[in-house]
């Protein structure tokens, strides 16, 4: 899961840096404010990379997915963007969490039997 979910972070962090680009051309907004805010938000994408496996880490990433999306509100585009970032984490995080199941069912079948075998069945 962690592989899946840290590849759509990334791609948010480069789409929220391009937002902020494209917001910095708002005259009713200050520059301090508009990479403030996608300073934060860069920023917790890259900390989400490291926290996704932790409890509350997926339910964070949720928060800057709505985000993500009310962003729309400054930067029209970042709703449809937002929206299918939002779609990208649910893939994300639902067949990251197949995939470490699959993982541990090979890895516990790599692993043999987990019964000490007794010295009276030779």
């Amino acid at each position: 899961m962690r592989t899946l979910c840290s590849s759509t972070l990334i791609g948010e962090f480069f789409v929220i840096g391009f937002a902020g680009l494209v917001a910095m051309k708002d005259p009713g907004l200050s520059m301090t404010t508009v990479w403030t805010v996608s300073g934060i938000a860069m920023l917790l994408c890259l900390l989400l990379c490291g926290l996704v496996t932790r409890p509350g880490g997926v339910a964070l990433g949720w928060v800057l997915q709505v985000a993500l999306i009310a962003s729309g509100f400054v930067v029209p585009m970042m709703f449809f963007l937002g929206a299918v970032f939002a779609a990208l984490w649910w893939a994300s995080v639902h067949f990251g969490r197949k995939v470490d199941e699959a993982k541990a069912r090979f890895a516990a079948q790599a692993a043999g039997p987990t019964e000490p075998s007794s010295p009276d069945a030779a």
